[in-house]
């Protein structure tokens, strides 16, 4: 019997365009929405003169190739460990919804895209900040999650560099105020990073991942890292103490205040629930910080 291509048609057009959510999912948009944040914000602070709106959004769409790439070749060196955690089994990869060969030319392809992009269309500098940190991402950090818990330090470093790359976007150089917002950056992933280990340490544990030290089982000593780390990055946040003003330091204080509300209350409890809140308190802490910042320039 003859195939109507008129049937036909639907079912190709349907499985295109799963596959090419299955793609998206890969560049895992949540984490560079972030990112993007992170890296207007170091443009705009460093921009002298009439602000550049195309050479920010040079910027961002190479900085977002190299980060879907980096998302990409984290999932396909991860794959198989993916498939042994709950949070994430489901993933294209592990589930079998794209090829490990697919993800590996799609992640090469993104990452050789933006670095060549911001090499042409932004500055050299720019471009070698981008692929250091997808270097050091994959290179240092990823292996390092299955061998030490000091991975999160270390893995802090290229979590930090969008902003340098942004930055390095508008300059062409990195100035003594990129490295205070790289600091803010550096220190705001340990409450972040340490509250999703806290929430998942049973996957993680499953899946052979040391993301918590293996003496830490009543998770004492992780949660007063998290108290210990957010104390510090409060404190950084409020040091342009003479060019600051009295309203930057108090919106400063005030974000404070409701972040170490959140870990103070997970410093008294190992509560799974107590972890969430802390993460979702960080995502909210850090756009305000990086918002009051912005604000003081203008």
């Amino acid at each position: 019997m003859a195939t109507n291509p008129t049937t036909m048609q639907p079912s190709l057009t349907n499985r295109f365009t799963s596959k090419l959510r299955h793609y998206y999912i890969l560049t895992k948009p949540e984490v560079n929405l972030l990112i993007l944040m992170t890296t207007s914000a170091g443009y705009y602070l460093a921009s002298r003169g009439p602000f550049r709106i195309a050479g920010l959004i040079n910027t961002l769409v190479g900085t977002l190739l190299v980060a879907s790439g980096t998302a990409t070749l984290n999932q396909w060196m991860e794959r198989v460990w993916d498939g042994q955690m709950l949070r994430t089994a489901t993933r294209p990869l592990p589930s079998g919804r794209l090829t490990a060969r697919e993800a590996f030319v799609f992640g090469i392809l993104l990452s050789m895209a933006g670095g060549l992009y911001l090499a042409v269309a932004v500055n050299g500098l720019a471009a070698l900040l981008a692929i250091s940190t997808l270097l050091s991402y994959l290179l240092v950090y990823t292996p390092l999650k299955r061998k030490t818990p000091l991975c999160t330090m270390l893995g802090a470093f290229p979590g930090a560099m969008p902003v340098l790359i942004g930055w390095a976007g508008a300059s062409a150089s990195i100035g003594r105020h990129a490295w205070f917002l790289f600091a803010i950056l550096f220190l705001w992933q340990f409450p972040h990073f340490l509250a999703i280990a806290l929430m998942y340490r049973e996957d993680y544990t499953r899946a052979g991942y040391k993301m918590l030290p293996q003496f830490d089982l009543d998770s004492r000593f992780t949660r007063a890292e998290i108290v210990a780390f957010t104390v510090i990055l409060v404190v950084t946040t409020m040091l342009p103490l003479v060019d600051g003003g009295p309203i930057y330091l108090s919106a400063m204080f005030l974000a404070g205040v409701f972040l170490l509300y959140h870990v103070t209350k997970l410093a008294r409890s190992a509560s799974k629930v107590l972890a969430s809140r802390v993460l979702h308190a960080s995502v909210i802490y850090l756009p305000i910080v990086l918002a009051v910042i912005v604000a003081r320039k203008a």
